[in-house]
């Protein structure tokens, strides 16, 4: 692993939790057009953010439902690696559940995976991030 590129709890609703959250975490969070909580202002993680249930379905299942016989993340976490196929496959062989292969965001490439303990997992390729680094 590279980084922590990013982190944040999953909310079911961000409209209603948004700002108690960032309030709780005594950080601010910006809303970004989307409507999106986010900061990238926290030292030890490139974002923090809610990730609203809806967005994780979405990214995960092209849907804004999330699939009701899975566990619904109560978190996410996004690792920046070098090699991303070959850590997903590892993972998967220790007990997460690859839930999307491999797929282009407008940020950069990415595996999601749901961890035996809950959070979803992306393992990312993200060029912006790495310039930064």
């Amino acid at each position: 692993m590279l980084f922590i590129a990013g982190f944040g709890p999953t909310v079911p609703d961000r409209a209603a939790r948004g700002r108690r959250d960032g309030e709780d975490f005594g950080v601010e969070l910006k809303e970004e057009p989307g409507g999106d909580r986010r900061t990238e202002r926290l030292a030890g993680a490139k974002a923090f953010a809610l990730g609203p249930l809806s967005q994780a379905a979405q990214s995960c299942f092209g849907t804004g439902e999330w699939p009701p016989g899975l566990p619904a993340p109560q978190g996410w976490l996004e690792l920046e690696v070098d090699r991303r196929e070959p850590t997903t496959e590892e993972l998967e062989l220790r007990g997460y559940r690859r839930l999307v292969r491999s797929t282009s965001e407008p940020w950069g490439r990415v595996s999601r995976l749901l961890s035996p303990d809950g959070p979803l997992l992306g393992v990312t390729c993200t060029p912006r991030l790495r310039q930064t680094r």
